[in-house]
């Protein structure tokens, strides 16, 4: 039996309501910005609950761009969690500030409980990673972040849907960035991004920084990007935001399926918390796992697809060499990098594909 990572060929079956009304962009030329981007992004912000959305192009210039209108720079410096994508990071260096890190807590994202203990004189910015979808504690990151007049930023490109504390991920920071990627839980046909903001003054500068700093054609604010959602990709994500409830209940479903059968492989399988006050939304599905690397190799060989993201933590990364790091900084990250495994969880898996892959994980470690 095969289960497939991505889902796509399944999502995108018949695209014909789509590409009809991508043809009558076409008729008209409107390819840039526009009234179908504004539709976007307002049905994004009532999804989401927040006040403004601001379509951008991709998730990383969300994270970027959020920084540069809350006027991090030069100077400043931001904390983030030692293991994530390349993205979290990649925005706070292109936005001219130096990264600091902290290490994992045992759900994978940023332990809170250490992040005091990075702030210096020159941090301005904290970007939690609502990563996988599990978010972020973050009443007691909100209170650090006020105690010492530091700005929050989002990194919500894995959690669209995601809540903790009845609150949803990307609306309790001063910005919440979201990705758009054709493997995110909402996506689109290419990249895309979206900040959500509830301040009037940040979504302002930010439609201005997306577009060259142009108040009008001829009047310019100050010079700035080009990183605009196209009008095509948001017809895209107009047709599919009213799935995702579905989506998440669909990945969470699997995903307790997941939970229920590996905990009775507690000497080999480490599930995480599962806070009750926390709605994770499993883009991806992950665990750690002992043998991770053969693990992985058994699975592929059975046409199980799963994954492994990703094997070097960020403070270990060529691109950190900079930043003054070592090996044991963040033992947490480490182990997780060595142990992490990801398993296919999206909405078109079938319950027997599901039960297949919990077989086959039983008889790796059985044997």
């Amino acid at each position: 039996m095969k289960v497939p990572y991505s889902y796509l060929p399944q999502q995108f079956a018949d695209p014909a309501p789509i590409l009809e009304e991508i043809a009558e962009v076409i008729k008209v030329g409107d390819f840039t910005l526009g009234p179908r981007v504004e539709k976007f992004e307002n049905l994004f912000s009532d999804f989401i609950g927040c006040k403004h959305a601001i379509g951008v192009g991709s998730g990383t210039d969300a994270l970027f761009l959020s920084l540069k209108a809350l006027g991090i720079g030069a100077g400043d410096e931001v904390i983030t969690t030692a293991n994530t994508f390349v993205a979290t990071a990649g925005a706070i260096e292109t936005a001219g500030a130096r990264i600091r890190f902290v290490d994992c807590a045992d759900n994978y994202v940023m332990d809170v409980s250490k992040l005091e203990a990075a702030i210096t004189e020159n941090t301005k910015c904290i970007m939690p990673v609502h990563y996988s979808g599990q978010p972020v504690d973050m009443d007691p990151l909100l209170k650090i972040a006020q105690k010492h007049n530091l700005k929050v930023v989002e990194d919500a490109c894995c959690a669209i849907d995601a809540e903790v504390g009845g609150k949803r991920c990307g609306t309790i920071g001063d910005t919440g960035g979201f990705s758009l990627h054709p493997l995110k839980n909402l996506n689109i046909w290419g990249d895309g991004g979206v900040i959500t903001t509830n301040n009037e003054e940040i979504r302002d500068k930010l439609r201005l920084l997306r577009n060259h700093g142009m108040v009008n054609r001829d009047e310019y604010a100050f010079y700035a990007y080009n990183s605009r959602l196209d009008t095509v990709q948001s017809i895209v994500g107009c047709h599919l935001i009213k799935d995702v409830k579905w989506i998440t209940d669909m990945r969470i479903k699997f995903a307790e399926s997941f939970d229920s059968a590996f905990s009775q492989l507690s000497d080999f399988i480490k599930i995480p918390p599962r806070p009750a006050n926390e709605r994770r939304v499993y883009h991806m599905y992950m665990l750690l796992v002992e043998r991770r690397d053969e693990l992985h190799s058994f699975l592929l060989e059975q046409g199980i697809d799963a994954k492994v993201h990703y094997p070097i933590p960020l403070h270990l990364q060529q691109a950190s060499e900079g930043l003054g790091y070592k090996m044991g900084d963040f033992p947490v990250a480490e182990k997780q990098a060595k142990n992490i495994i990801s398993f296919p969880v999206h909405q078109h898996l079938i319950d027997e594909q599901v039960q297949y892959t919990i077989d086959k994980v039983k008889e790796f470690y059985k044997a």
